[in-house]
């Protein structure tokens, strides 16, 4: 897991949405508490159309929801998504600019205890997702998940 400062998000429209699929950006724009299922949808339709589909797909919808809810849940209740494709993948990058993630919780997630409350929102994410980066700080953090179009031995999009 990559760990870092970066810088505070820049300031921009309530919903930056961007349809130029020329520069492979499917979904940009800026979330909170009301708006996460309606990020969920836009997202799988976007990836649906990219190419993305069956489990695959409904992992990753899954794991990028996971990180939604956790910046509405635990870092401000607001938060931006960039959804894009590059070099055969799908990337999502979630950021928010809540105080940071503690570093006890920056290690390498572990399977949670059957009956633990919470923890399971990144664990899956690392399970559904081919990569998934986190830099963190004071002011903010980035979540990075990587699916890439095509399983790995396929020959085709699915």
């Amino acid at each position: 897991m990559k760990q870092g400062v970066r810088p505070a998000p820049a300031a921009e429209a309530a919903s930056a949405e961007s349809s130029s699929r020329g520069s492979g950006r499917l979904l940009d724009r800026r979330f909170g508490r009301d708006d996460i299922t309606l990020v969920r949808h836009e997202a799988s339709a976007r990836l649906r159309e990219a190419g993305l589909g069956g489990d695959r797909l409904h992992g990753f919808i899954l794991a990028l929801n996971e990180v939604v809810t956790n910046v509405v849940l635990h870092a401000g209740g607001n938060g931006r998504l960039l959804l894009r494709l590059a070099d055969d993948s799908a990337w999502c990058t979630v950021t928010d600019s809540g105080p940071g993630i503690p570093a006890r919780y920056l290690a390498s997630p572990e399977v949670p205890e059957a009956f633990e409350v919470g923890g399971r929102g990144i664990w899956l994410a690392y399970q559904l997702c081919d990569e998934v980066t986190v830099a963190t700080g004071p002011i903010g953090t980035t979540i990075g998940l990587r699916i890439l179009l095509a399983a790995p031995g396929e020959t085709g999009r699915k």
